[in-house]
């Protein structure tokens, strides 16, 4: 007669992929269970799909670049534009596609600057505490002092109008908020016992903080960071109403908006169409911030 014997390790590692599927399929249901989340997620989807495609699906996508068509100058929205043509005759629904590559590339570009340098000093100074923690949340401070619209058209004035200089200001002024959400993360789980003994076990501490603390915080970054894309987009737009981000005749929506200020009372559908743009991105992006919110369980500012 056979005994069936088990091996303790391999039994734990099946129980805790059971867990990890466990924990995949409730957070599933959980997001189902938001229809604003479902929204947001086909709102997002369709906005990428859209972008990726622009030059395929645009039915002008020429009129992406400087091209000038008087002959059919500020149209209403009809099956041959269906969203109008601004006053150089350009396509706004092929302008307000390749606007959203632009907006989309220009958020994850922001975000991942910002993320990479606000999670690297956050958990520096939560870890090390002390005299480092103190000149690192000071200076975060300074700049959460500053609101980030302000700060970033101060250094696209003083670096001059591009799209890349308005990704690096806002870049720039965004990363304050990760360093002190993160530091907060690290103050409150470095005294736990999986920390103390990685220390225990010598390991240094940037491999503590990088490899232990670093993978349980993402859940409150992954978080902001969607709440933050439909925000930077805002303030992307912001700027290039101002005439401080990507410069004519790149299509953007701020840009495009500026344009069509000056005639909504007669050509109102020169600055409708890429304002509706922006919302649907920061609706979207809102909706599915939202719903992770409430999988992962974590409270953001």
């Amino acid at each position: 007669m056979s005994t069936k014997t088990s091996i303790p390790f391999l039994d734990t590692e099946s129980a805790a992929r059971k867990e990890r599927i466990r924990q995949l399929k409730r957070g599933f249901r959980t997001f189902a269970g938001n229809k604003l989340s479902l929204v947001g997620l086909a709102m997002i989807l369709t906005l990428i799909i859209a972008a990726l495609l622009a030059p395929y699906i645009a039915p002008f996508p020429e009129h992406a670049g400087a091209g000038v068509y008087f002959d059919q100058a500020s149209e209403p929205p009809s099956a041959t534009h269906l969203m109008g043509t601004d006053t150089t005759g350009r396509d706004i629904f092929s302008r307000v596609l390749f606007g959203a590559r632009l907006s989309l590339l220009m958020s994850g570009i922001v975000l991942s600057i910002a993320i990479s340098i606000g999670v690297t000093l956050g958990l520096i100074a939560g870890y090390l505490g002390g005299t480092t923690n103190t000149v690192i949340m000071r200076v975060t401070d300074i700049f959460l002092a500053i609101p980030p619209t302000l700060l970033a058209m101060a250094v696209v004035a003083a670096t001059g109008a591009s799209l890349f200089n308005v990704m690096v200001a806002i870049a720039f002024s965004w990363w304050s908020w990760y360093a002190r959400l993160v530091q907060g993360e690290v103050l409150s789980i470095k005294e736990d016992e999986f920390i103390e003994s990685s220390r225990a076990l010598g390991s240094g501490w940037v491999r503590t903080t990088f490899r232990e603390i670093l993978p349980n915080v993402v859940s409150p970054i992954t978080v902001k960071a969607t709440l933050d894309m439909g925000f930077v987009i805002l303030v992307g737009a912001g700027l290039s109403f101002l005439g401080l981000g990507a410069q004519p005749p790149t299509p953007t929506w701020g840009a495009m908006i500026a344009q069509g200020r000056n005639y909504v009372t007669s050509f109102w559908w020169i600055a409708v169409f890429p304002g509706l743009a922006i919302s649907f991105a920061v609706l979207g992006f809102n909706f599915i911030g939202d719903g992770l919110r409430d999988v992962l369980d974590v409270e953001v500012d």
